[in-house]
């Protein structure tokens, strides 16, 4: 909130009601500099230093404005925040250039909206935002790369405390801490979040049948956020597999199954169901008052074949805007989910909780280079089968933490300006 946008408590403006305003504004200004002061003073704030950012005055207006969303890749010759000589922490499935990857060229990018600047990633910064606090990623293994990718922003200043078999021995599930800033960082497995049980006799594969019980969320999940400051929560490329779908326990109908006698339903009506149960559950916990980010679908970029028909990512460099096509598929199931949130942003006004968008899509569109392709190694993979879902560590989905650090701090922003209105 802009600071002239507030407005003070106000009677007519005949004479003896001029010193009760000049009261008012007063006490307004000085409980401004008191804020301001504790705000420098005590690092364990949620909101942004102004030590941090010299134009602190400035940006709380400026950044409000820019849509970080919408812009352009632009050539960037200082290369990557960190690399994996220098953080330890990458997995083998995203580590690009121990496996041989040949171009580097795919590094010296940035992203650069349409309105304004992105900051740069600043590790300190990030960690005086979420001292005390924590944050959860929930979803698939593309979620796990960006809490990943946050890590190895992070690792410059600070090493974690790997603390997940203190909580599981799924190693799905990872928590780390950093104990000099009482900041717990974690992931939870969860690629449908709702209910799911393999259904194929074969056993689980890369595109065997599963069950989805779409109005069923996934405990896994959805009893461990409510400890959680910040969840951002992702769904995606799992739902382009055969699915039965179910709902109240019944058969409702299915995608890709080839099964006669049963409804044939598109991919898109399990991911809208499956995004409602989630942001309902999110509702409905009595003791969660944190504020959930969706982050949007991170799309892949298969070329010359399907993944499972010989399909690759050999691009070197980022599309511009005219080069690229945006498949139905991906704008559809983009805006399917947007929908979701949009009605869960609108119920959590009304309960009190706050969700917000971490809108990566037009910008990974844009980087058919960014992934593995057959330089990330898993040892449960296919190594036959290209990775063009996933990105490189380091990589464009370092820009996903740009966005995070830069919505932290309006969050912080927002916080000040909604005590400053509060006591006006």
């Amino acid at each position: 909130m802009k600071f002239h946008d507030i407005e003070l408590p106000n009677g007519n403006n005949t004479s003896p009601n001029i010193p009760k305003q000049v009261l008012l504004l007063a006490l307004t200004l000085i409980l401004l500099t008191i804020i301001l002061l504790c705000l420098n003073k005590d690092s364990q704030s949620p909101l942004p230093s102004p030590k941090i950012n010299t134009n602190a005055s400035k940006s709380i207006e400026f950044e409000k404005k820019c849509d970080i969303f919408s812009g352009n890749w632009v050539p960037f010759s200082k290369g990557p925040y960190y690399t994996n000589a220098t953080c330890d922490l990458i997995i083998d499935q995203q580590n690009c250039m121990k496996f041989g990857r040949p171009n580097t060229e795919f590094l010296n990018w940035r992203w650069k909206p349409d309105e304004c600047e992105l900051p740069l990633f600043d590790a300190a910064q990030f960690l005086e935002l979420v001292r005390g606090k924590s944050i959860a990623f929930v979803g698939d293994s593309v979620g796990r790369n960006q809490m990943q990718s946050l890590l190895c922003l992070l690792v410059g200043v600070v090493y974690p405390e790997d603390i997940s078999h203190k909580y599981t021995s799924d190693t799905n599930f990872k928590r780390w801490f950093y104990a000099d800033y009482n900041f717990t960082l974690a992931t939870l497995w969860s690629p449908f979040l709702v209910k799911t049980r393999d259904a194929d006799p074969s056993g689980h594969s890369y595109n065997s049948i599963m069950n989805l019980y779409l109005d069923k969320v996934d405990e896994a999940w959805a009893a461990e956020i409510t400890t959680f400051d910040y969840v951002i929560i992702s769904a995606g490329q799992w739902f382009f597999r055969p699915l039965m779908f179910y709902e109240n326990d019944q058969l409702v109908g299915c995608h890709k199954c080839q099964q006669e006698n049963i409804t044939a339903l598109t991919h898109y009506y399990g991911y809208r169901k499956a995004f409602r149960t989630a942001f309902r559950t999110i509702l409905g916990l009595k003791d969660y008052k944190g504020v959930t980010f969706l982050r949007t679908f991170s799309p892949a970029h298969f070329e010359n074949g399907d993944w499972n028909k010989g399909g690759n990512c050999v691009r070197t460099r980022p599309f511009t805007k005219e080069e690229l096509k945006v498949d139905q598929y991906i704008m559809e199931t983009y805006f399917t989910q947007m929908e979701e949130q949009r009605a869960a942003t609108k119920e959590g006004r009304n309960r009190g909780l706050q969700f917000r968008l971490l809108d990566t899509t037009e910008a990974m569109l844009l980087r058919p280079d960014g992934h593995p392709n057959h330089y990330g190694h898993s040892p449960h993979s296919n190594m036959t089968i290209a990775d063009c879902v996933h990105w490189c560590l380091p990589g464009p989905i370092d820009t996903w933490n740009e966005f995070l650090l830069y919505m932290l701090k309006r969050e912080g922003q927002m916080a000040l300006g909604r005590k400053l209105q509060k006591h006006a």
